[in-house]
C-alpha cells in the first residue's frame, strides 16, 4: 500500500476546491429547482421510493425538515405518496412523471451551461484533456477512499 505524499494532498485539495467551485457556478447559472428539492428528487430517481425518514437520513436533515420539503414537492406535483410494500402502515414517497421531467430539465440546463463553457472557453487540446476527467473521477470514486 502506498502512502500519500504532500503533493498528493495538495492536488486533492485543489481538485476538491475546483470541483466545488464548478458545481456552485453551474448551479447558479443553470438550476431550475432549488438545491434541496433537486437533491430529494435525485435520491428518489436513483434509489426509488423512500420513506421520509430514509430521505431525511440520506440527506442528513431532521425528519421535520424533510417532511416540509416533501410537502412542497407534493404540492408542485413532483412527488406522490403510496403505501409501503414492506409495511402497510407506512407511506413511501415516489417520483411522479412531472418530478422526472423537472429533474431532467434541471440536468439538461446544467449540461447546456457546461457544454457552452467547454465550447467557448477551452481549446481543442484542453477539451481532449478534459475528456479523460470523468473516467478518472469515476476511478477515484470507485476506490471509496481506501487508498
Amino acid at each position: 500500500m502506498t502512502s500519500t505524499t504532500e503533493a498528493d494532498e495538495e492536488l486533492a485539495e485543489r481538485l476538491r476546491q475546483a470541483i466545488g467551485r464548478f458545481v456552485r457556478v453551474t448551479r447558479a447559472h443553470a438550476d431550475t429547482l432549488p438545491p434541496t428539492r433537486s437533491e430529494v428528487l435525485g435520491v428518489l430517481r436513483r434509489e426509488g421510493p423512500c420513506t421520509i425518514a430514509r430521505l431525511a437520513a440520506r440527506r442528513g436533515v431532521r425528519h421535520q425538515s424533510m417532511s416540509r420539503t416533501v410537502g412542497e414537492l407534493e404540492l408542485l406535483g413532483l412527488v406522490g405518496r403510496e403505501p409501503s410494500p414492506d409495511d402497510g402502515r407506512a407511506v413511501v414517497i415516489t417520483l411522479t412523471e412531472a418530478g422526472v421531467a423537472a429533474l431532467e430539465a434541471d440536468r439538461l440546463a446544467r449540461r447546456r451551461v457546461m457544454a457552452e463553457a467547454i465550447a467557448t472557453r477551452l481549446s481543442a487540446a484542453e477539451r481532449e484533456l478534459l475528456d479523460a476527467v470523468p473516467m478518472l473521477l469515476d476511478r477515484l470514486s470507485a476506490a471509496g477512499g481506501d487508498g
